[in-house]
């Protein structure tokens, strides 16, 4: 099975696998990529809605990754749908690959390349330069921004 993002319907994904999405996406789409999602859950796309307990599960994994932040909650529920239905997530978006990846979904990619390899993000202040694990709002020595950091 594949679970569809936006980026599968704007770029006229197709599979003979089964595919589902999540309401949200559909949300996201407008014109004709819109169109494409009525047309594919006509045709027996399964619609999923992933339970609480599972995305939470992500957002736990995209913390850890240091991909949280970027994450929309879109995002968040089709990773969580397809670790439900135990299915390939098809995407171009990075972070969710990068999540996916930590959580042992599968991932195809469309019009992209995919990630080379998963990260864990580091978090640098922009005022005195120390790192951290996790994201915070300010820096707990010197009170400055974090920014995301490659940690390659």
């Amino acid at each position: 099975m594949r679970i569809l993002d936006a980026s599968a319907f704007i770029h006229e994904y197709h599979t003979d696998d089964e595919t589902a999405s999540i309401p949200l996406v559909k949300e996201e789409l407008t014109g004709e990529h819109a169109f494409r999602f009525d047309a594919l859950e006509g045709a027996g796309m399964y619609v999923h809605i992933p339970g609480q307990g599972t995305v939470d599960k992500v957002l736990r994994a995209a913390g850890e990754t240091g991909d949280r932040d970027v994450l929309s909650e879109t995002d968040t529920r089709l990773i969580a749908a397809a670790f439900e239905l135990d299915a390939t997530l098809v995407t171009d978006d990075y972070a969710m690959q990068n999540v996916a990846e930590r959580l042992n979904v599968g991932v195809e990619v469309i019009a992209q390349d995919g990630i080379a390899e998963q990260r864990s993000w580091k978090f640098q202040c922009q005022g005195c330069g120390r790192e951290f694990d996790e994201n915070k709002e300010r820096c707990p020595i010197c009170g400055m921004e974090l920014t995301r950091k490659n940690p390659a």
